[in-house]
This record gives C-alpha cells, sequence and structure tokens, in this order.
C-alpha cells in the first residue's frame, strides 16, 4: 500500500513502510491519503510541509517520471512539448536557487531535495554523502537506517537544530545520543487532544512502576529553574501546604472553600484526578477549559525546553504543578491550598513559602520510596516545614509525633495539634434533615466554632476537619482576615467527588477513593455508620506497591462478597494474585473480573434491592467506574 504526496506538479508514491519509519502514524484510508481523523506526526508532517523526502522517496519518484511522462506523451503531443518546456523552466529555477543558497551558506550544507529530477544514481550518492555528514552519537543523524532496517527522513543535526533543505529549523536540545527528546515536542502542542498525548509521554512517577526515591529523580532543582524561566509565578499568591498520607486532599478542600466564603480567590491543587487531568487545579472551584490548559501546558512545555539540560526533561508533576502556579498567577488569586504529590521533602510543590502548613494522619504508604518505619516517613513529610510557619498535625502516633514537633521546634514554628493544644470535640448522631453525620466544636483564644455539621461522611473527616479549622486560625496569627460565620457557610459548600460518593442509585453503587490501608480501615467504618445495606459486594483492586495484606484485612470486615480486577495501570496488582492474598485469610466469597465492566455485571447479578456495591482500593478504578456512570447518565 503507498500513500501519495501532492506537490507542485509531482505526484510521489511512498511507501507506508518508508513513512512509519518516519514516525508517521500509518492511518491511510483506502485512496493512498492521509486520514484526516487524527493529526499526522510531526516528523511526517514535517515531510509533507518542507518537501523533505528520504532516499527512498526520491528513488521512487525518479522511477515514476518517465512513465508519467509517457502517459502524458499518449494524451497530446502539444501537451508533451509544454510540459517539457516547463519541466525545463522548473529545473533551471531550481538550480538558480540552489546556487543563491549555497552561496549563502558557509560550509556543511547538504544539497536541495528540490532537484528531484536527478537520476537514481545521483540520489543514491546524495544518500551516501548525506549519512556521512550527519550521522550522530548513535548512527542517529541523518539520511541513516534505524534498527529495523527502516530508511530514516534526511536530517544534520546542529547544537539542536534540524537543517532541511539547507534551512535551519529548531526543534530544541537534543539528548546525548542526538536524537531530540520525545517531551520535548512542544511546538505541536495547539490543541487539547496533542496536549494529553504529550502529557503521556514524559515520566509519569505516579502510575509507572516505583522508581529510586532520590534526589536524583526526585529534585527540588528542575521545579525551581522550571519556575524561574516562568517568571516565578508561586511568588504572585499567599499559600497554604499540606502533607500527609490520607485526608490531605479533603482537607485542602476544607480550608479552601472556608476561605473563598470568607471573601477571597482560591486557588487549590489536588492530585490524583479521577476523570480529567484538569480536576488538578480549580479557582474558586472551576477548573480552566480545554482550551486554557492548552495553552497553560503548551507554555510550560516551551519553557521547559528552554530551562532544562540536554539530559533532563520535566516530569508529568512537575509540568502540572508549574502549570497550576501559573494559571493561579494569571487568575490573581489572593490564597493557593496545595497538598503534596508524594512525601514532602522533595515534592515538586515543596518551592512555595507558606503562610500554614499542614500535616494529616501519617500512615504506612509508599513504603518502597518513604520508608518502612512511621519515623521515616514522618520526616518526609515533615520536610514542608518552613522557618517561622505555623505546623497544624492532626494526632499521630507517638513516635510520628515525636518528629513532627522536633522539626517543627527547628525551624522555629509554632506547633498545634486539635485537642491537645485547643478545645476540641466531636460526636455522631442522626436528625431528620442531615440523617446520619458528625458534629465537631473547636475553640481557640481567636476563634469559636461550635456543634458544627462535618460536610463528609465519617468519624475520620471530622478530624481532618478540626485540622482545616485550625489551619484557618493559624491564618489569624499571620494577620490573614478571618470571619469565623463566613468560614462555617463556605465549610458547608464542600463536595468531593470519589469520596463516599453514591453514583448509582438502582442497585446502590458507591465509590470512594481509599488507597491504603488505613483509608480502607476509615471507609469500612464510615459506610457501617451512615449507610444502611443487607450485604455489601466490594469491587476492589488496587496497586501492587500498596499494603495489600493491610488492604484485605480491612475489606474483609465489612464486604460480604469480594470481585477482584484490575486498575488498568502498570502499577496494578494482579487480581488473581489478590484472590490468593485474600483466600489464605479468610472464607468469605470472592472471585475475578478480569476489568471493571466484567465485575460490575457479576455485582449486578448479585444484588438485591437493599445491597450495597462499592467500588475502592485505587482512584484509578474509581474514576473510570466514575466516568462510566457519568457516560450512562448523558445516554
Amino acid at each position: 500500500m503507498f500513500c501519495r504526496w501532492r506537490g507542485g506538479t509531482k505526484d510521489v508514491r511512498l511507501s507506508l513502510d518508508t513513512l512509519r519509519g518516519t514516525g508517521f502514524p500509518g492511518n491511510v484510508d483506502r485512496t493512498g491519503y492521509p486520514s484526516e481523523r487524527e493529526p499526522l506526526s510531526r516528523t511526517a508532517q514535517s515531510i509533507i510541509n518542507l518537501g523533505h523526502f528520504n532516499t527512498m522517496a526520491r528513488a521512487t519518484a525518479t522511477r515514476s517520471k518517465p512513465k508519467t511522462k509517457a502517459s502524458s506523451a499518449t494524451k497530446s503531443s502539444s501537451a508533451s512539448s509544454s510540459a517539457t518546456k516547463a519541466a525545463a523552466a522548473s529545473a533551471t529555477k531550481t538550480k538558480r536557487k540552489s546556487s543563491r543558497a549555497a552561496a549563502s551558506r558557509s560550509t556543511g550544507s547538504s544539497k536541495s531535495t528540490e532537484a528531484r529530477s536527478s537520476s537514481s544514481r545521483t540520489a543514491t550518492k546524495s544518500k551516501r554523502t548525506s549519512t556521512g555528514k550527519g550521522a550522530g552519537k548513535n548512527g542517529a543523524g541523518s539520511s541513516g537506517s534505524t534498527s529495523n532496517g527502516t530508511t530514516r527522513s534526511s536530517r544534520a543535526k546542529t547544537n539542536g537544530k534540524v537543517k532541511t533543505n539547507g534551512r535551519v529549523k529548531s526543534v530544541g536540545p537534543v539528548t546525548s545520543n542526538g536524537r531530540a527528546k520525545t517531551s520535548r515536542k512542544s511546538t505541536s502542542l495547539r490543541t487539547y487532544r496533542s496536549v494529553l498525548n504529550y502529557l503521556k509521554t514524559v515520566s509519569n512517577y505516579e502510575s509507572a512502576p516505583p522508581v529510586a526515591y532520590n534526589r536524583r529523580t526526585f529534585k527540588l532543582d528542575r521545579i525551581k529553574r522550571l519556575l524561574a524561566a516562568l517568571g516565578h509565578p508561586e511568588k504572585e499568591f499567599k499559600s497554604i501546604h499540606i502533607a500527609g498520607t490520607k485526608g490531605k486532599g479533603c482537607t485542602s478542600t476544607m480550608v479552601a472553600c472556608m476561605l473563598q466564603g470568607c471573601g477571597y480567590k482560591v486557588g487549590l491543587y489536588t492530585s490524583p484526578h479521577l476523570t480529567t487531568v484538569r480536576e488538578r487545579m480549580t479557582v474558586d472551584g472551576e477548573m480552566p477549559t480545554e482550551q486554557e490548559f492548552t495553552k497553560l501546558i503548551a507554555r510550560v512545555a516551551q519553557e521547559a525546553n528552554k530551562a532544562l539540560a540536554k539530559d533532563e526533561e520535566a516530569t508529568y508533576f512537575e509540568l502540572l504543578t508549574a502549570a497550576a502556579f501559573v494559571w493561579f498567577a494569571e487568575s490573581e488569586v489572593e490564597f493557593a491550598v496545595v497538598e503534596t504529590g508524594l512525601g514532602g521533602r522533595l515534592d515538586s510543590t515543596n518551592i512555595l513559602k507558606p503562610e500554614v502548613c499542614g500535616v494529616t494522619n501519617i500512615s504506612y504508604d509508599h513504603t518502597a520510596l518513604l520508608g518502612s518505619k512511621l519515623t521515616e516517613i514522618a520526616e518526609e513529610k515533615a520536610g514542608i516545614f518552613k522557618k517561622g510557619v505555623p505546623v497544624v498535625s492532626s494526632p499521630q502516633e507517638p513516635e510520628v509525633m515525636g518528629v513532627l514537633k522536633k522539626a517543627a521546634e527547628e525551624m522555629g514554628s509554632t506547633f498545634c495539634v486539635p485537642g491537645d493544644d485547643n478545645e476540641f470535640s466531636y460526636r455522631f448522631e442522626a436528625t431528620r434533615l442531615l440523617g446520619p453525620h458528625t458534629r465537631l466544636s473547636l475553640t481557640t483564644s481567636r476563634s469559636r466554632f461550635e456543634h458544627l455539621p462535618v460536610p463528609l461522611p465519617g468519624e475520620h473527616q471530622a478530624i481532618n476537619c478540626s485540622v482545616a479549622l485550625s489551619m484557618m486560625d493559624a491564618l489569624k496569627t499571620r494577620g490573614v482576615k478571618i470571619d469565623d460565620q463566613k468560614a462555617i457557610d463556605g465549610l458547608g459548600n464542600v463536595k468531593i467527588r470519589g469520596r463516599m460518593e453514591m453514583v448509582r442509585d438502582e442497585p446502590r453503587t458507591l465509590i470512594d477513593g481509599a488507597h491504603n490501608a488505613a483509608s480502607v480501615e476509615a471507609l469500612m467504618r464510615a459506610i457501617g455508620q451512615t449507610v444502611p445495606y443487607d450485604s455489601m459486594i466490594v469491587i476492589f483492586a488496587c496497586q501492587r506497591d500498596k499494603d495489600i495484606a493491610g488492604m484485605l484485612e480491612h475489606v474483609q470486615l465489612g464486604a460480604d462478597k469480594i470481585i477482584f480486577t484490575s486498575a488498568r495501570t502498570k502499577r496494578s496488582a494482579d487480581p488473581h494474585d489478590l484472590l490468593h492474598t485474600f483466600q489464605e485469610s479468610c472464607t468469605k466469597m470472592a472471585q475475578v473480573a478480569e476489568n471493571l465492566d466484567d465485575a460490575l455485571s457479576i455485582a449486578e447479578r448479585a444484588a438485591s434491592r437493599d445491597d450495597l456495591i462499592c467500588i475502592t482500593g485505587s482512584f484509578y478504578i474509581v474514576g473510570d467506574a466514575r466516568k462510566k456512570f457519568a457516560e450512562q447518565v448523558k445516554a
């Protein structure tokens, strides 16, 4: 199968193998022309736009020429004569242009590909010449061949630039082997789809298998240089920084809503996302539009190309963090509430100089990276503390509390724990208006919050709310004007997707992003307190680097039947391994489904009217479930 390319009076046929060798996606329809359903790859588009064909293409064009002339001759001798004259004129014009271009270049210019009327022998000679000039360190220069024998397009690289038809086109810095980095294709980021595809090419430690946790893999130097190139957007707003193993997303949202209730314009940055990456950054509860997000990533990627060294690339989380800070600055937010992604000490968000730091519950998670001891994990979380900045922490295990207090003392920071350093209490109750819920009271010398209904279900959310309220109190010590009643009104607006969220009524289906042992324990307890049911069917998937035994131990306390499936990521645990681990310690009904659709089909057949289906274990499977049910509602 061949693909035609029309350029001027030429009609050159390129084999699919040739185009694939240059990065062409192969989406060619039956007419032999590229399909418009998806954009061409960058290299293939470069071929078409610049008329820069490889040796095989030139040879093919030369072989097809006599056939074209013969065909023309059979139609009309006058047409043949006109074609000959036109060809001669074109050749003369091309020769003149080539001479002028050669004179303007000092050295090392490749021969113009506009001389397509040359013979196959000349084309072959050109190939050998170009290969000798342009070959890179690993042979990845101009007109070389890849390991599978596919001919590559001729390119002479000089200082991160490509010479094409004697012209120099910048493609950004290149790696040590002479190839342009995949993650540096920022010049083509003009559509939302191209941005999403670009983000898939960069290093993403959220979905990839665990890597070494050190200053080479996780380091602040890259994000610092990137933000400097962007004009330091992180310095344009005040910030609140929150770390922890579980509850930091909920706590961050509560703080943001209370600040918004007090009349401030507030940015919120959380992770991971459920259905769209744009969820991670919001301004007053609104995420950027697709067009806004496209512009943000395009700008950040372009600056990353300039700011980082040839052997470096910004990671997925670094790009999103920088984009969020840029958007917050452009939106002129007064406060940004930012939760850490992983750990704290080496997290990309740890370049902020916040007004207050918060630490939610610390437990075992990411032990392969942060350490196998709670004290080691606590040290990483305490890495966000800044000199003289107040710290608020939820109640912790004694050894964790010791680490946090010591770190705060070293920074000269005040340290507050709800219930220890202020008056805090909560109780569970049920009313006709609110149903089962938790109420809390928190009083300090500056603030008084009494009998507040916690906006999210579960006893653990009362603890998170106490941290959020204590952080609001700490902001008063920094000169921030906080109206307690307006803050309470803002707290009532808290809604978080993917946390104890009922996404379907028949059969009742609840999703929750509990992704570690402590979170699963809190979820099972909260469901038991607030959701009545006869039996519960749990659809469970998790990442293989989690505390699987601990998570399954808590799942079995609430579930009557469990369906194990895959979270559809590279880190996802094998559902058959999950089943085997579960059956070693429990005799409850359990089985495997290969995907979420199959798991839901099994659960729906087994569920009766008063039963509950719960999907949990990973944000990835929860995100897939939420997207699926949202599509059903639209349909």
